[in-house]
């Protein structure tokens, strides 16, 4: 069965199975952003279930920069002992596991930034824009900065023993408001054309390059398209993937959205993205993860032994059902349904309703983490008195992974 074979990637990296863990967010970094012994167990448990590539949550580069409550940071102040027994957790798994890196930009949340930065003073807009403040643009020697950020967390990432790292430059996070034309106004080598735009994509990954070993693994996570006007569109898309595929990136991950619109959770008919990962497939030889939609065996077959894509990420369903990819592999995985939790209120489900998901998700995490069985509450309000009795009023505050 094509699932359970192994994938090698050209840099020599072997996976022992077509599943990954796609990114979700946990929220258990110390106040300091230093992973905790939650976050040791929480992976643990995820490869002991079997899962090939374990990629983490967001990790930011900039600690002034985060886009929730509870990211881990990685820079020149971590722990680094911690981060090493961060990527231990899951090596007696036979699991890998990257760090995804990331930079919120205009997403950071304002009760944790007051002053946000992006390509341009762009303000956000639709139903989440209240939980942010007006950006600020950055200088040129602020993005090269950045640039050396990404690169610094990644040398560190790789001295802890993480096998990789992810740049994340979809969700509407910083590198994604570079690339789409929506948000970037500039008029300098970092707007403007697409060349331009993406340069700081570029720019990043060739810094983790220089400062890492080649067997080293760097892969991305870019969206499709933004679904927002005139925003970053799929044929756009594919050519950031060309420029990256001719530099020798290791893993292209397809997603989508922003906070503006988002569109990154699967709706359990299928996979959201694999019409643009057969795309993808014929414009670069890139490995190509597709994450969001797979519910059951079958779609997940499918789509591998198809070759629409080289592996199948999975978020929430693992967070269920940690020990899926074994179920799987055995002929015994069931379909998964996803819970949708409501508070009774149509008007308050509209303002919440993407909070409670991502809540509840996280509190199973954290369930997961203590060895306790996951819950499933008949509505919402269990979840929402969790989540403001652990974080007060920042639980409100609308987050993507």
């Amino acid at each position: 069965m094509i699932v359970e074979q192994n994938f090698t990637l050209t840099n020599g990296l072997r996976l022992k199975n077509r599943i990954v863990k796609a990114a979700t967010s946990e929220t258990m970094g110390d106040r300091n952003g230093n992973p905790t012994t939650a976050l040791f167990n929480l992976y643990r448990n995820l490869a002991e279930g079997g899962t090939g590539l374990i990629i983490s949550g967001n990790v930011m580069v900039e600690r002034s920069a985060r886009g929730e409550f509870g990211n881990v940071v990685v820079d020149q102040d971590s722990n680094i002992e911690l981060l090493t027994s961060w990527a231990k957790s899951v090596e007696n798994h036979g699991s890998h596991f990257l760090l995804q890196l990331n930079h919120p930009g205009r997403q950071a949340p304002k009760t944790l930034n007051s002053k946000p930065v992006a390509p341009s003073a762009i303000a956000m807009t639709g139903p989440n824009a209240f939980a942010f403040n007006p950006p600020r643009a950055l200088k040129i020697m602020e993005i090269k900065e950045i640039v050396q950020k990404f690169a610094q967390a990644a040398e560190l990432a790789e001295t802890a023993g993480f096998s990789g790292v992810e740049i994340h430059a979809a969700h509407g996070y910083l590198l994604n408001q570079f690339l789409s034309p929506a948000v970037n106004r500039r008029h300098d080598q970092y707007g403007g054309s697409l060349a331009n735009r993406m340069r700081i994509v570029i720019e990043i990954y060739e810094a983790i390059r220089a400062r890492t070993r080649s067997n080293f693994t760097v892969a991305i996570k870019l969206n499709a398209a933004d679904f927002t006007p005139n925003g970053f569109m799929a044929e756009e898309s594919l050519k950031v993937m060309q420029e990256l595929a001719k530099r020798g990136i290791d893993l292209i991950e397809i997603s989508g959205g922003s906070y503006e619109n988002p569109k990154m959770m699967g709706n359990g008919q299928g996979a959201t993205f694999i019409e643009y990962a057969r795309m993808a497939k014929q414009t670069v030889d890139t490995p190509i993860i597709v994450t969001g939609g797979f519910r059951t065996a079958e779609g997940i077959k499918t789509a591998l032994s198809s070759g629409d894509t080289d592996l199948i990420g999975l978020a929430r369903p693992l967070i269920l059902q940690p020990d899926l990819p074994e179920k799987l592999i055995n002929g015994k995985m069931q379909p998964v349904k996803l819970h949708h939790f409501s508070t009774g209120w149509s008007w308050l489900d509209h303002r919440v309703g993407s909070l409670i998901g991502l809540a509840y998700y996280e509190q199973q995490m954290a369930r997961l983490a203590n060895g306790k069985p996951i819950k499933q509450p008949r509505t919402a309000w269990p979840i929402l008195l969790e989540a403001v009795e652990e974080q007060g009023l920042q639980a409100l505050i609308p987050r993507r992974r």
